[in-house]
């Protein structure tokens, strides 16, 4: 694997000159970085594309990513020769702390804390029993080396809720599901990736209780150290104003990746440590939001882009042939047995209802997680490190490709679709700094019980009004007895103090309607506490 028999794209025929009088490699040249500049940006454009494609199929992007890497690869099209597995990993961490500081992000507090206890259990004792039956199954159906089976059954043990929500995202799922999942996904990156450098590392595994200390120090380490760095980052974001609000996306995103960094070099959970923080971050009502968001989004796309392509180029499509039927097994025990008591177990205490239960299992997608932590064996010098891979590869593509289109007809047929979730209100907030005010941006959707208030009913507090409404593309200024329609775009003005109580009182009247109006600030019962009640 050295550099030597590396390759990418245009700067093939760099790696093949002489070397240059002084023993170095000559320098890559305007022209060769041309090249390469043309390839990375076809390879986007068509990336980008193909998520059209992969929204109306119902599969998940990374499988068209990945097959955009095997098309470039050795066996394709392209004839690009790349088998640097210290490369992939070290990009592939990168790029999953971008990703997971893009899910920290988007994460809503409110939807996560009730379900913060079983999707704590859910990604320590769930991956605890995935690992242990799914590597029984390799070594005692497949005939694997305990070692190996092992490193199998934690690799294929972490849930990607970018796989997840890329298929469910047309289909609105009760708040619990969702915030169940996605906090599982978060959570359980940390503890698999300590498992599989446990069982890569030479010489004999640890007692069992060692390891499990290890593992909860490392996270409590990476808690702490995401929670702090979180706070910190988000109280200076909120008193320090910068000059410029492309500022603000730069600094959210370079406080994630501290926590990371702080994490890690903490001896802890550098995974945990930037999904918290992120998640932090993502609460805290920051200025310039909807820009820190976009901005977070187009980074965590270029990243599983870039990764998804690399992962495709590392994998030699000619040698899977003998790890098919291995993969298929190995996969047919973690999807059908390991995942499913994995879930029954850990949400017992919990009493969950069993639909709930059934589609957690199914929804246990494997993405990008489980093929990057496939390298680490093979950086360690594993033994058939090789044969892990293309198993992880094979396991991961095939049941994406099974449980990835079913997962919304799995959801009807349990009759999860929860309506109310998908009538909230989206409210964006844009600071206005000298004028010391908020300039919130609310869209009323289908379903929404906004729909027929007039503006009067709102009972705004004192310091916020609406000032435009956009209707079928036209703006308009309201009257009091304007009548809200779904579909409506209203822009309201509120000063500093009553921010946060005018969002409030938004939302309680678009959960209660015009009976709202009997409803406070912070949309309860009673006569309420500020002047937003009647």
């Amino acid at each position: 694997m050295g550099a030597e028999h590396r390759s990418l794209g245009p700067v093939r025929e760099l790696s093949r000159r002489p070397r240059a009088s002084r023993g170095r490699e000559p320098p890559l040249t305007v022209q060769h970085l041309n090249q390469l500049l043309l390839v990375c940006s076809l390879v986007l454009l068509v990336a980008v594309a193909a998520v059209r494609i992969s929204s109306r199929s119902g599969l998940p992007s990374l499988l068209v990513y990945l097959g955009i890497g095997v098309l470039m690869g050795q066996d394709g099209i392209g004839d690009v020769r790349f088998d640097n597995a210290e490369l992939t990993q070290v990009i592939g961490y990168a790029a999953l702390v971008v990703i997971l500081a893009e899910g920290g992000l988007g994460t809503k507090w409110k939807e996560v804390r009730p379900v913060l206890a079983s999707a704590s259990v859910l990604a320590l004792v769930g991956v605890g029993v995935s690992v242990g039956i799914t590597a029984a199954g390799a070594h005692y159906l497949v005939g694997l080396e305990w070692r190996q089976a092992l490193i199998i059954g934690a690799v294929v043990s972490s849930t990607d809720a970018a796989a997840v929500f890329s298929v469910l995202r047309r289909i609105p799922l009760p708040a619990r599901v969702t915030g169940t999942l996605e906090a599982e996904s978060g959570f359980n990156d940390a503890p698999v990736v300590i498992l599989v450098v446990a069982f890569s590392t030479a010489g004999p595994v640890a007692h069992w209780y060692v390891l499990v200390g290890e593992i909860a120090l490392e996270l409590a380490i990476g808690a702490a150290m995401g929670l702090a760095v979180g706070w910190l980052g988000s109280w200076g974001l909120r008193h320090v104003a910068l000059p410029a609000s492309g500022l603000y996306p730069i600094a959210v995103m370079a406080i994630a990746v501290t926590a990371y960094a702080a994490g890690a070099l903490a001896h802890g959970s550098g995974f945990l440590a930037v999904y918290l923080a992120a998640m932090v971050l993502g609460n805290a009502r920051l200025p310039h939001w909807p820009a820190t968001r976009g901005f977070a989004e187009g980074l965590g796309w270029i990243a599983q882009i870039g990764m998804f392509v690399l992962l495709g180029l590392l994998v030699t499509p000619h040698e899977l042939g003998d790890d098919v039927w291995p993969a298929l097994i190995i996969g047919l025990a973690l999807t059908m047995v390991a995942r499913p008591l994995s879930v029954i177990i850990s949400l017992a205490p919990f009493r969950v209802p069993w639909g709930e239960q059934i589609l957690m299992s199914w929804a246990g997608l494997r993405g990008a997680v489980p093929i990057i932590l496939a390298t680490i064996p093979m950086v360690n010098g594993v033994d058939t490190s090789h044969r892990i891979f293309n198993i992880v590869f094979v396991l991961v593509v095939v049941y994406t490709l099974v449980q990835g289109p079913t997962l919304p007809w799995l959801a009807r047929k349990l009759r999860l679709g929860d309506e109310q979730d998908a009538a909230d209100l989206g409210i964006e907030s844009a600071p206005l700094e000298r004028l010391r005010g908020h300039l919130l941006s609310v869209s009323i959707p289908k379903g929404s019980r906004m729909h027929g208030v007039e503006v009067n009913e709102l009972r705004l507090p004192a310091g916020a009004a609406v000032t435009l409404v956009v209707r079928d593309g036209k703006s308009f200024v309201p009257l009091p007895t304007t009548e809200l329609r779904r579909g409506d775009e209203l822009l309201v003005v509120a000063t500093d103090p009553v921010r946060d109580a005018t969002e409030r009182r938004l939302r309680a009247v678009a959960r209660g309607g015009k009976l709202a109006s009997w409803l406070g600030t912070n949309g309860t019962t009673g006569a309420g506490t500020g002047s937003g009640a009647r």
